[in-house]
């Protein structure tokens, strides 16, 4: 059983993690193994939760972009009516690129849903993964694509290459197993093919919407199911997580102007490694 208290840190803990790179599912399952909360973290009610503070994240980052959002979807609606994307057209070809970096990370996600909740009874393995997640971040940071930092620009984003979105987005399935990060592995991916870090960051936070709110479609129905005995909880660590995300986009946007990855990357190896030796 998760208690109010719990469910609070939990919320809060992942309203940051989530857009942070460094995993927020890695540290919702090890916080507790850490602490030894009397949690079934692979339980359905749990994973539920998870996802609810998830949603959370989502609809914050959907207001907080909103613009983008509206535009994005008006010129997705556009392209289907010309059935075509017209050259110029930026938040048509950013839509239909946000679409072919999701489709990796949702295939997959929904294939091997079993086998990934399994893992959230494995802390070893997602220490593991937190520090190669450190790793992934220090060399992804030094092999980069050199680019000009600058203020976020939509229409270099959308220059983006259909290949290169597709690789972003097979990126983001490492993110599936607790420990590595979807922010992180995405920027990562942004930053190789020439993407200013804020720009990644930009592309990163809105490809999480949509992913969330497809896994918020089908699991937050457990949460009312056996008598719905985290429902409470699960609001509560909500609104935290909301809190949380609302304060760290506004502080990564602002970060990563003129900010790298490498802080990130040996917070994780440092985290990662610490928390093997807990365990």
């Amino acid at each position: 059983m998760l208690t109010y208290f719990q469910a609070i840190l939990l919320g809060l803990l992942q309203g940051v993690t989530e857009l942070f790179p460094i995993s927020s599912l890695g540290h919702s399952v090890l916080f507790p193994h850490i602490f030894g909360w009397d949690i079934n973290l692979d339980d359905s009610q749990f994973l539920s939760f998870i996802v609810l503070t998830h949603l959370a994240t989502a609809l914050v980052l959907l207001g907080f972009f909103w613009r983008d959002w509206l535009n994005i979807v008006s010129g997705v609606l556009r392209s289907l009516r010309a059935r075509r994307i017209d050259a110029g057209d930026t938040y048509a070809r950013l839509g239909w690129l946000l679409f072919v970096s999701t489709i990796p990370a949702g295939l997959l996600g929904f294939l091997f849903e079993k086998r990934v909740q399994a893992l959230f009874a494995a802390p070893i393995i997602i220490a593991g993964a937190l520090f190669l997640n450190g790793l992934a971040l220090y060399f992804g940071e030094k092999l980069r694509r050199r680019s000009a930092e600058g203020a976020s620009d939509d229409s270099q984003i959308a220059r983006i290459s259909w290949g290169n979105a597709a690789r972003i987005g097979v990126l983001q399935c490492f993110a599936l197993i607790p420990g590595f990060s979807r922010t992180g592995f995405t920027m990562i991916g942004g930053l190789f093919t020439g993407l200013s870090h804020e720009n990644a960051a930009r592309y990163s936070f809105l490809m999480a919407t949509p992913i969330i709110l497809a896994a918020a479609i089908l699991k937050v129905p457990h949460l009312f199911s056996g008598g719905a005995p985290l429902l409470g909880q699960a609001i509560v660590g909500a609104l935290c997580s909301g809190v949380a995300a609302y304060i760290s986009i506004r502080f990564l946007l602002k970060y990563f102007e003129t900010k790298t990855l490498t802080p990130f990357a040996i917070y994780c190896m440092c985290a990662g490694a610490a928390f093997l030796i807990l365990l």
